[in-house]
C-alpha cells in the first residue's frame, strides 16, 4: 500500500516478550487491593497531637486526618498500592507505546523517532 507515492510499512506483530510482559502487568494490576492518595505517618510519642496521621492534598490544600491505628494500617497499606498502580501504569502506557510504533503503520520518515521521544526513557 502506497500513501502519498511513498510505500507504508508493513504492520508486524509485536515481539512476544513485549506482549508478554503487558499481559503480566495486567495481571499484577488485577491483584492490586484497596488504593488511596496521601500519606500516613505515625507521630513519635513525644511530639503532640494524634499517634497516626493521614495528609492528602484536597485543591491544593492539605488536609490532615487523625486515625485509629487498624485506620494507620489499613490506610498505609492503600497508599503503597496506590504508588504501585502508578508505577505499573506507568509500565503499560510505555509498553504500549512501544507496542504500538513497532506495530501499526505510521507516516514515513526521514530517520526513525528516538526512544526518548516515544517516552521509552
Amino acid at each position: 500500500m502506497t500513501v502519498f507515492n511513498t510505500p507504508m510499512k508493513q504492520t508486524s506483530k509485536p515481539r512476544p516478550t513485549l506482549t508478554t510482559a503487558y499481559r503480566q502487568l495486567q495481571q499484577r494490576l488485577a491483584r492490586i487491593g484497596y488504593v488511596s492518595q496521601g500519606t500516613v505517618f505515625q507521630r513519635q510519642p513525644s511530639q503532640q497531637g494524634s499517634r497516626y496521621v493521614w495528609t492528602r492534598k484536597v485543591k491544593a490544600k492539605t488536609v490532615t486526618v487523625a486515625l485509629s491505628k487498624e485506620q494507620y494500617r489499613w490506610l498505609r497499606r492503600a497508599t503503597l498500592n496506590q504508588r504501585q498502580l502508578a508505577r505499573l501504569v506507568e509500565r503499560m502506557q510505555r509498553l504500549s507505546r512501544q507496542i504500538l510504533f513497532q506495530t501499526v503503520p505510521g507516516v514515513p520518515r526521514r530517520k526513525p523517532l528516538n526512544r526518548k521521544v516515544l517516552g521509552l526513557i
